[in-house]
C-alpha cells in the first residue's frame, strides 16, 4: 500500500483501532482470570488494570509475558465508543516538530562515515542515447577528483566532497551530447495537442441523451511539477551482499520489488528505511534517486553513497502530473435542472509508480543497457479511485454520461499528482454548475442545493456559505466570492469552499472560508492543516503553475520557469470541521483541491464579468481574453 489518497488514516486507522482493542481485550480478559472475576468489571487506566476503581497490581507491562500476540487479529473486541475518547477526536501536539526545525529526521540530512556523494546526470527525454561526453573538458571545468561510472545511457559523478560531484554534473550538462529518444513536442502543453494523441476510450457512467439545445464549455489543466522545496534525495549502502536504502518514497515495498527487479537482487536481501522528505504529493522524484544512489552503492560496495537530485532534475527529471482536458455538456428544464448532462475527459495515466501495472517504473532503470520492460499504459482503476476519471461522477442527482478518452502514446513522463485527476474534474464540473445556475437564473448555492440529496454534502455547502456571509453579487466589479464542492473520490471527506478574489493586474485570492465533513477528526488539529495545505497548494496550481517544454525536453526547470505561490500571496484561510465522532473517519488528504480552483475559478469569473476556463488563471490569460 502507497502512503496515498487518504490510505494513512481511511484504510490504516480502522484496523489499528480493531487490533488495539483485541489486544486490551486480551489483557484485560488474563487478568480477570487470575482475579477470578468476569472480564466486564474491569477498567483500563493509564495501562493499569482496576475493578471497582481500585488498582488491582497488574498492569500491561507485568502481563505482557504470559499474553502471545502471534496471531491473526479477528477484528471482533468491542472498541471504545466515541463517548470514552480521551486522546481521540482532540488535537495532539506535533512530536515530528522540534527535529525538523533543527534537520534532524529528514533523509537529506543523513551522513554516516565513509560517505560518498554522487549525481546523476538524467536523459532529457525518454530513450535519448548518450552519444559522446568530453571528458577532458569535464575534468578542468569540475576542478576536482571525481569518477565517472557509466552503465547503459545512466550517467553518474562520483566524489569525495558533494561541491565536486555537483561541480561534475553541472558541467556535463553542457559537455554531453545525446541522440535518438522521443523528444517532446513544444506544443505538448497546449490542450488541443493532447486532443489528438492516440487515445482508448471507455464509458465510466452511462446518462440520459444531450438535448439539441444545450451548453457546452471545455476546461483544462496543464501537466505540472511537484515542486518540492527540497529536491529529491536517498542514501544507499551495499555490504556483505545486502543493500540498505533510505529514502522518502511513498511506497517502500513497491520500490523493494522494483530495486530488486532493476538491480537483479533478491529482494529479502534489500532493506528500505524511511526517512522523511521535503514535501512528496505523489510520486516525484524519490524513488528514483534511491534507484540512483543503490545502483551506484552496488558498483562501489562498503561505503554508503548519497545521492542528490539538484533542482533542474527535480522540475526536470520528476513525473509530472498529467495535463487533462475535460469538455462538459448539458441542457437544462424548465425547472433549470441540468439535463441530458455529459461529461469527457482526455488524459494520460494517472498512476506509473514503481511496481504498477507489473512495471519497475524507474528513470535509471530504463537508462540501463538492458533496461527491464516497459508495460503497456493504464490507469489507476476506478475500484482504487480513479485516475483520470477521480470524481468525473458528480454527486449531484441528476442522469451523467461520462467517457474517458486515456491518451496512450504521450513523450510526456506522468504520474501520480496530488489529487490525480480529481483536480481538473471538479474544476470542470463546478465550473460548469456556475455556468448552469447562470442560465437558469439561480444563485450558484441555491442551484447546487437544489440537486444535492446527500444531507451531509448540503451541510457544507450551508455552512460555507454561511461562513462568507454569502448574498447577490454584482459582476464586472473585480472583486468576487465563488463557491464550489466536492466529495474525495464520492465516497471520502465532504468540502464545500468559497474563494474571495481580487483582479487587478493578475488573481489575487484574498480569503477562503471552507467546511469540511470528515467524519470522525482523529486528530481535528492535522485534519485542519491537511486542509489548510491542499487550498494553499491548489491555489498555486490555478493561479500560477504549469509545466513547459522547449528544444524536445522540460524547459521550466527552474523557480525563474516555475513559478509558486509565495508567501506573500497566501490568502486567509478560514476552515470548520463538522464531523460526527461517531461516523468513521473518511480522510481529508485530497479533499479541498479541486473545490479551490473551481471556486477561485468562479470567483474570477464573477469579478471580471467573463469566463477563463484554461488553467492557470494568469495575467497573460485574462488580458487575452479580454481581446
Amino acid at each position: 500500500m502507497f502512503a496515498a489518497s487518504l490510505n494513512s488514516i481511511r484504510a490504516s486507522e480502522g484496523a489499528i483501532r480493531l487490533s488495539c482493542a483485541e489486544v486490551r481485550h486480551l489483557f484485560v480478559a488474563r487478568a480477570a482470570e487470575a482475579l477470578g472475576v468476569e472480564p466486564e468489571s474491569m477498567a483500563v487506566e493509564d495501562g493499569r488494570f482496576l475493578r471497582d476503581g481500585v488498582q488491582t497490581g497488574f498492569d500491561y507491562w507485568t502481563l505482557a509475558p504470559q499474553i502471545d500476540l502471534s496471531r491473526d487479529a479477528t477484528g471482533s473486541a468491542p472498541a471504545k465508543s466515541p463517548a470514552s475518547f480521551r486522546i481521540v477526536a482532540t488535537s495532539q501536539p506535533r512530536l515530528d516538530l522540534p527535529e525538523k526545525l533543527f534537520g534532524a529526521p529528514f533523509v537529506h540530512d543523513l551522513a554516516p562515515p565513509g560517505l560518498l556523494h554522487a549525481r546523476v546526470l538524467h536523459r532529457p527525454w525518454g530513450g535519448a542515447r548518450l552519444a559522446s561526453l568530453d571528458e577532458a573538458r569535464l575534468r578542468r571545468a569540475a576542478k576536482g577528483a571525481f569518477e565517472i561510472l557509466r552503465e547503459g545511457d545512466f550517467l553518474a559523478f562520483v566524489a569525495e566532497e558533494e561541491a565536486v560531484a555537483a561541480a561534475a554534473v553541472t558541467a556535463a550538462r553542457t559537455l554531453v551530447i545525446w541522440d535518438g529518444g522521443t523528444p517532446v513536442s513544444d506544443e505538448a502543453a497546449t490542450s488541443p495537442w493532447l486532443t489528438t494523441r492516440v487515445t482508448s476510450a471507455r464509458v465510466v457512467s452511462t446518462g440520459a441523451a444531450l438535448p439539441a439545445s444545450h451548453l457546452e464549455a471545455t476546461y483544462t489543466r496543464p501537466y505540472t511539477a511537484h515542486g518540492s522545496i527540497g529536491p529529491s534525495c536517498a542514501v544507499a549502502l551495499y555490504e556483505d551482499g545486502r543493500l540498505t536504502v533510505s529514502t522518502h518514497s511513498q511506497g517502500v515495498f513497491f520500490l523493494r520489488m522494483s530495486l530488486s527487479g532493476a538491480l537483479g537482487l533478491d529482494p529479502e536481501r534489500i532493506t528500505l528505511v524511511h526517512r522523511q522528505g521535503a514535501g512528496c504529493y505523489g510520486h516525484n522524484g524519490a524513488d528514483d534517486a534511491a534507484f540512483d544512489a543503490a545502483l551506484i552503492a552496488t558498483r562501489r560496495p562498503g561505503r554508503p553513497v548519497r545521492v542528490l537530485w539538484m533542482r533542474e532534475d527535480e522540475l526536470g527529471s520528476s513525473p509530472v502530473g498529467a495535463a487533462m482536458v475535460v469538455k462538459v455538456a448539458a441542457g437544462i428544464d424548465v425547472d433549470g435542472r441540468p439535463l441530458g448532462w455529459r461529461l469527457e475527459v482526455w488524459s494520460p495515466p494517472h498512476g506509473q509508480r514503481p511496481g504498477m501495472n507489473d512495471g519497475v517504473n524507474l528513470l535509471g532503470a530504463d537508462a540501463l543497457p538492458n533496461p527491464p520492460r516497459r508495460p503497456e499504459p493504464r490507469d489507476v482503476p476506478d475500484e482504487r479511485g480513479g485516475g483520470a476519471s477521480r470524481n468525473a461522477v458528480a454527486l449531484y442527482d441528476f442522469p451523467q454520461q461520462v467517457i474517458h478518452r486515456m491518451v496512450t502514446d504521450t513523450p510526456v513522463r506522468v504520474s501520480s499528482m496530488r489529487g490525480l485527476g480529481a483536480f481538473a474534474n471538479v474544476f470542470a464540473i463546478e465550473s460548469f454548475m456556475d455556468e448552469l445556475a447562470e442560465a437558469a437564473g439561480v444563485d450558484p448555492v441555491a442551484y447546487r442545493l437544489s440537486v444535492m440529496p446527500d444531507p451531509r454534502a448540503r451541510a457544507v455547502i450551508e455552512a460555507a456559505a454561511e461562513m462568507a456571509g454569502w448574498g447577490p453579487q454584482d459582476k464586472g466589479t473585480g472583486r468576487a466570492k465563488g463557491i464550489a464542492f466536492s466529495r474525495y473520490k464520492n465516497r471520502s471527506g465532504y468540502c464545500a469552499l468559497i474563494a474571495e478574489v481580487e483582479v487587478e493586474e493578475e488573481v489575487r485570492v484574498r480569503r477562503v472560508w471552507c467546511a469540511v465533513d470528515a467524519g470522525l477528526a482523529v486528530n481535528p488539529d492535522g485534519v485542519v492543516n491537511q486542509v489548510e495545505g491542499g487550498i494553499i497548494q491548489a491555489t498555486s496550481w490555478t493561479l500560477k503553475e504549469q509545466v513547459r517544454f522547449e528544444a524536445g525536453r522540460i524547459a521550466s526547470d527552474t523557480w525563474d520557469q516555475y513559478q509558486i505561490l509565495r508567501f506573500s500571496e497566501v490568502p486567509e484561510v478560514d476552515v470548520r470541521l463538522m464531523g460526527n465522532p461517531n461516523d468513521p473517519p473518511l480522510g481529508v488528504g485530497e479533499v479541498s483541491q479541486g473545490p479551490t480552483a473551481a471556486a477561485i475559478g468562479n470567483a474570477v469569473a464573477r469579478a471580471l464579468g467573463f469566463r477563463i476556463r484554461d488553467l492557470p488563471l494568469t495575467r497573460e490569460r485574462i488580458l487575452a481574453a479580454m481581446l
